[in-house]
């Protein structure tokens, strides 16, 4: 609850909405110099000192110190882009800055947000139908146009030069975690483990069929290769348990200290003996792993890792089948993981696990080199983005061409479909028409082109009936994009629709801001200091 006392401070109607307005526009210009194939990377640099390189709207966003509460809306919009396709996020963030700045110009003219607001969803609406007309069917069996789907994600970006080497791997990643379910495909990309590694060349990166967990064996005398693996998964410690509540034991004499110490190893031989008698002989473990049992588990031929991170044993158990016992006492032998080898190599200096054949064949890893760090990081952004559309492409089957193309017809269209409407909706509608031709128009900016010569020549193409005519930003011409292999997946274009029409909308309506205030009765950091006297 918000006072609206001494203590708070308040912003109203038009002023409220002219500040919100400016801080989503303001996110939006952040990021617009990133778009398309020529645009251009941020240095981001934490308190830390901490260096990211990037050209990824949802990472840009993520890592800038956003504090006004609307700016963050745009964010979220960025954010939910990303979790729902991996790519477009800057398309999400520069079309919400533009609805905003449209709809400024409506509400300086005396239209009233809510009538903008209506007629922004009935145009999303519309455009989310037109798109479903000019798309292109695509199926898993289609490996050509998933390679053009791959070389566009990447394009741009600063893996885009090996693009055509990384196309296949990322095409069988994905295949190889795709599941035919009765809805159709399903590809959860978080089945794909990536894992990174500084040194070597980007060409080094390679796809294993399996496994990569970035652990290796606690002693270097365990055996370095298993196979026909049964695989114990621990989420307790294989270690003496130590007594949670607070004790003292008095001990007397050099005896009484003996046998104490030999009860320790008894406790510790016994949980050893009881994983042992599974039939195990791998074992992970979420916590530490005591040097006795490191011993036991060494004498028994067991290939044993600890410290395992939660996601990697919810990764080891979904690949092997195993369950993930809570408790010594819980450990069956039916209940084990198999695969065919678990096996430690050896990587530019670090040592990995690789867990080949597992039962369960729907997993991959991915395991990236560069020069680097930064180049690794960068690689990895930059196939996450790749990996996602794969995915997308086969649950929807479903793409468009890209370069600018959709949006351009849909400006035509829905001025078309404004044209029909009656009242103040239709200028909303035609704002809204507009608004989306701020794509191609960065698009062309980015590529130090004339953006209105060329969104002249779209229009002039796309009112002839090409559909997917779009801006080559490398030779400066209005082509064919789908003949120039310039593709995306349907859902990239609609999310981001959908998203910046609702976030827009949900801004405009905003036309009162409280903010709860301290002793000092200041307004919290990015937000502005109004006038009182109303």
């Amino acid at each position: 609850m918000y006072a609206l006392g001494n203590r708070s401070n308040r912003n109203r109607t038009r002023d409220a909405q002219s500040i919100n307005i400016l801080a989503g526009k303001a996110v939006a210009k952040a990021v617009r110099t990133t778009l398309g194939p020529k645009g251009m990377d941020k240095m981001l640099v934490d308190s830390l000192g901490d260096i990211v390189i990037t050209n990824d709207g949802a990472t840009i966003l993520r890592e800038m110190d956003i504090e006004h509460p609307a700016a963050k809306m745009v964010v979220e919009v960025s954010k939910a882009q990303d979790d729902e396709v991996g790519d477009g996020t800057t398309t999400a963030a520069v079309l919400t800055g533009e609805l905003l700045t449209k709809a400024e110009e409506l509400m300086d003219k005396g239209v009233h947000p809510t009538i903008i607001a209506t007629g922004y969803r009935h145009a999303a609406k519309k455009a989310v139908d037109i798109l479903k007309t000019i798309t292109i069917d695509v199926s898993k069996d289609d490996r050509e146009t998933m390679r053009k789907l791959v070389k566009t994600a990447l394009t741009g970006k600063d893996a885009g030069e090996y693009k055509d080497f990384l196309a296949d791997i990322v095409i069988d990643a994905v295949l190889s975690v795709a599941e035919e379910t009765d809805e159709g495909t399903r590809v959860d990309v978080n089945d794909i483990t990536i894992e990174k590694r500084e040194g070597g060349s980007i060409l080094d990166t390679e796809l294993v069929k399996g496994l990569v967990i970035d652990k290796e064996r606690v002693r270097p005398n365990m055996p370095k290769k298993i196979e026909n693996a049964k695989i114990l998964l621990a989420s307790f410690g294989i270690e003496f348990q130590k007594i949670e509540k607070e004790a003292e034991i008095k001990i007397t004499s050099p005896d009484q200290m003996q046998l104490f110490v030999e009860q320790e190893e008894k406790m510790v031989k016994d949980m050893v003996d009881r994983i042992i008698a599974s039939g195990a002989n791998v074992v992970f473990c979420q916590k530490a792993i005591d040097d006795l049992a490191q011993y036991y588990l060494e004498k028994a031929g067991i290939y044993a890792c600890r410290r395992i991170k939660k996601s990697d044993l919810q990764k080891l158990s979904k690949a092997t089948g195993a369950t993930l016992f809570q408790d010594v006492t819980d450990i069956r032998s039916e209940d084990l993981g198999s695969a065919e080898v678990v096996e430690e190599r050896d990587l530019h200096g670090s040592k990995m696990t690789f867990l080949l054949g597992c039962r369960e064949e729907k997993t991959a890893s991915l395991i990236l080199h560069g020069g680097t760090i930064h180049i690794v990081d960068s690689l990895k952004r930059a196939l996450n983005d790749a990996l996602c559309v794969i995915g997308v492409a086969l649950e929807d089957q479903k793409i468009v061409a890209g370069g600018g193309s959709p949006e351009i017809e849909l400006a035509l269209r829905l001025r078309e479909y404004a044209s029909t409407l009656k009242g103040r909706e239709q200028l909303a509608v035609g704002k809204f028409a507009e608004a989306l031709e701020i794509i191609p128009q960065t698009l062309a900016e980015n590529a130090g082109l004339d953006p209105i010569d060329k969104l002249i020549d779209l229009r002039a193409q796309h009112e002839q009936g090409n559909k997917n005519m779009g801006l080559d930003v490398y030779s400066g011409k209005v082509v064919d994009m789908y003949e120039n292999n310039v593709l995306e997946p349907l859902r990239i274009k609609t999310q981001a629709i959908n998203a910046a029409t609702e976030a827009t909308v949900m801004i405009l309506r905003i036309d009162d801001v409280v903010a709860a205030s301290g002793k000092s009765g200041a307004m919290p950091p990015g937000m502005p200091q109004p006038d009182m006297d109303m």
